[in-house]
């Protein structure tokens, strides 16, 4: 009998494709949305797979009842998928749940024990969830970029031979601001020649392309893969987390307490204290299978074809300069641009009131990336400190970023393409738009039009 054949489609739906939203002129149209880079809707898959648990959530690893067993095998079904989809069968790695991407790189930077002289060598390009912990805890050398905003193996290499030696290179699987993938197999290949240890932020790499399987470690988020429930992955070598204080410390990460000592459990448990997020783990699991029965090869050819559309058509708008490498470079399917005569909050504004199409703006925490994409120069951060020390945002750099997901279709490509064309052309939009100081977003004079409650203007949409 012949194994039946799983037939999976791209573009793939995402719960919430079909929702409506209000519009300036009033009128509720499709929400096209322009922002996987950020989060991405949950598949069907994954709330179909929640939605059944549920009935079963129960403590992890806390009970003999039948709903804390289930639930407890739930959990490290979604511990071992993790293993698995970063293709660590075989080796004495550990996946450590957490909350997100950020949370496992703060996680890493507790434990490997770095002192104030420990070099960390790392990227200009870097989220700024992989600059920050490093920099908490130890000497930071930095790979520049080119104009373009990339950089090669042998720029790598020169910062790894700088003495002293680092101790770890972190780096990001694929830029979160221009898509772009640094040639991660040959970098790692070249750290571990020299005896570094690698981390790779796959946070945006992981929804993408299959990840590097010979990084020591490897950190990433479901709510940037179609499981938007508060789950993040930690994957490393065992014997990193096998001594010494965890991260957190409390209930589940202890065989043994007095009031004189502590024994810790053996990880990934000695990791893991206070009750887990059970149905993020559960959501990510539902993902990761999910990504499996579209496969690679399908996910790969889908975020070209976006990739190249997106980046391709807005280059052909005059006025819009979209930032990265060139177009003949095979990117994820983001494009950040901006737009000569238009500041780039005024457009995100524009998008969304206007045309229903939901986009990012600002510097994507990414600040040092992308100030060197835009030119930004020292006399620049000199008045934007300025600036910033009264509470005025005005002034912030920043681009727009259109990102795509399993979901993108032609359509909503073109949809942006429509709308960018006819606000470059000078459409004038229905009402006029003032921009807040304090956020530096801008809102419609006609706010009565618009509006999502009270809330609407508590905080800035791009504060990072």
């Amino acid at each position: 009998m012949e194994s039946e054949v799983l037939t999976v489609t791209i573009p793939t739906p995402l719960v919430g494709d079909d929702v409506p939203v209000p519009c300036l002129d009033g009128v509720e149209r499709r929400y096209v949305n322009l922002d996987a880079a950020a989060s991405t809707g949950a598949l069907g898959a994954v709330r179909d797979r929640v939605h059944e648990f549920l009935p079963w959530y129960s403590s992890v690893h806390r009970g003999a009842g039948y709903k804390s067993q289930r639930a407890t095998a739930a959990y490290e079904a979604a511990r071992a998928a993790c293993l698995s989809f970063a293709g660590r069968e075989g080796r004495d790695d550990v996946a450590i749940i957490c909350r997100n991407t950020t949370e496992a790189i703060n996680h890493l930077a507790f434990r490997l024990g770095l002192r104030a002289e420990d070099v960390v060598a790392t990227t200009v390009i870097e989220h700024h969830a992989n600059l920050l912990p490093w920099r908490r805890v130890a000497t930071c050398r930095y790979v520049e970029c080119g104009r373009e905003g990339t950089f090669e193996l042998a720029d790598v290499v020169a910062v790894l031979d700088a003495d002293p030696r680092p101790r770890l290179l972190a780096l990001s699987g694929a830029s979160n601001v221009t898509g772009w993938t640094p040639p991660l197999e040959e970098i790692i290949d070249a750290a571990h020649e020299r005896g570094v240890a690698v981390l790779v932020d796959a946070a945006q790499l992981a929804p993408h392309r299959p990840l590097p399987r010979d990084a020591d470690y490897v950190v990433w988020s479901g709510h940037k893969m179609y499981a938007p429930f508060g789950a993040g992955v930690l994957i490393g070598p065992r014997r990193t987390f096998a001594e010494g204080d965890p991260f957190l410390a409390g209930g589940g990460a202890v065989d043994l307490v007095s009031l004189e000592e502590v024994i810790w459990s053996a990880p990934p448990e000695r990791e893991e204290a206070g009750s887990p997020n059970l149905v993020g783990a559960v959501a990510l699991h539902a993902a990761l299978d999910a990504l499996g029965d579209i496969g690679w090869e399908a996910l790969v050819a889908h975020d070209l074809a976006v990739a190249h559309a997106l980046r391709t058509g807005l280059a052909r708008i005059p006025g819009v300069r979209v930032l990265g490498p060139g177009l003949d470079t095979a990117t994820l399917p983001v494009a950040t641009f901006t737009l000569e005569g238009v500041p780039f909050a005024l457009l995100a504004a524009r998008l969304s009131l206007e045309y229903a199409i939901g986009v990012r703006h600002g510097c994507f925490c990414a600040h040092p990336y992308l100030t060197r994409l835009l030119g930004f120069g020292p006399d620049e951060h000199a008045r934007l400190r300025a600036d910033l020390r009264r509470g005025d945002r005005s002034t912030m750099p920043g681009a727009v970023r259109a990102s795509g997901a399993v979901n993108t279709t032609p359509a909503d490509v073109e949809a942006l393409l429509v709308a960018v064309r006819e606000i470059a052309e000078g459409r004038e939009p229905p009402v006029a738009y003032h921009q807040d100081t304090a956020t530096g977003d801008y809102y419609p004079d006609a706010a009565a039009h618009w509006s999502i409650g009270e809330t609407t203007r508590a905080a800035g949409c791009a504060p990072g």
